[in-house]
């Protein structure tokens, strides 16, 4: 098959490992910036033009989408979609996923289990909005942060206060959260393809560091996840409709909660610490969907 990466650098590891194991499987692999693509769109012939020519050759697609490039990378994706090019994740999924409110909206829903969250439109009232999970200490994020960047803990009725003026000065909107005390700084990443669990980590912050994500430091090591894990993060997958995608969880006294449910999982840390070769599952889950 002809399987483009939609990746904005080919050396990157989860890139890299994707074109290895689909060399490997016999296919040809290109790595196409979404960002370089033109996207015509005329009566029943949409098309896309990268560098000199039309990519009417693809068979599929395997979005590598960063945050800061999602409108225009999600408009390439659907545009492979309107040319019936199967993809590893729809568009529509990696808008919805990025969108932290939305995204808990669809997994409160689906009676999933997560940390309270509070929303609100630019607030003063910080002390109701406390009240409404539990009161402090509480997670403060930004609606569209990634990486672990855009989090803050608030200890205390003053910082939250502190924080929440900042981001609203910014016209930043911003999520409020109970504060999981007992993960003590960790948490988990299933690692899901094909609607299952392919791998899953345990990611444990530095020394006084509350987030976990390797990004910022943190270590992480193989975990064998729990019936009430594993059952979670494929109906959180479900029910934002991702069929490859990394959950994030976090143990609590009162059972696994979702944290976050990323569209674009980086590949390194997960393949990493459970020595599973998650970029080959990726290519044969094409390959079982474009026989």
């Amino acid at each position: 098959m002809n399987i483009v990466i939609l990746s904005r650098n080919s050396q990157l590891y989860s890139t890299s490992r994707l074109i290895e194991e689909g060399q490997n499987r016999g296919h040809e692999i290109e790595v196409i910036d979404p960002l370089k693509c033109d996207i015509i769109i005329e009566k029943e012939k949409p098309t896309i033009y990268y560098k000199d020519r039309y990519l009417d050759y693809v068979d599929a697609v395997i979005p590598r989408i960063g945050a800061s490039v999602t409108f225009y990378g999600c408009a390439v994706v659907r545009q492979f979609e309107m040319m019936n090019v199967f993809t590893t994740v729809t568009s529509d999924a990696i808008i919805r996923s990025r969108d932290k409110l939305r995204s808990f909206q669809r997994l409160s829903k689906a009676g999933i289990g997560m940390p309270k969250t509070v929303f609100t439109n630019y607030s003063r009232d910080v002390e109701e909005v406390l009240e409404h999970v539990g009161g402090p200490p509480v997670i403060i994020k930004l609606l569209e942060g990634t990486q672990g960047l855009g989090v803050v803990l608030a200890e205390t009725k003053n910082a939250a206060e502190s924080v929440l003026e900042a981001f609203n000065g910014l016209q930043a909107r911003a999520l409020v959260q109970e504060f999981i005390a007992e993960a003590k700084g960790a948490d988990l990443r299933a690692l899901i393809v094909d609607g299952q669990v392919v791998g899953a980590m345990k990611r444990q912050g530095k020394e006084g560091e509350f987030r976990s994500n390797l990004h910022r430091g943190g270590k992480a090591n193989l975990i064998r996840l729990s019936e009430d894990e594993l059952k979670l993060a494929i109906k959180a997958a479900r029910a934002l409709k991702l069929p490859v995608c990394g959950v994030d969880m976090l143990q609590s006294a009162r059972g696994p909660l979702i944290m976050e449910v990323n569209s674009t999982p980086g590949l390194e840390g997960i393949e990493g610490a459970t020595q599973k070769n998650i970029a080959r599952a990726i290519i044969t889950f094409i390959e079982r969907n474009r026989r």
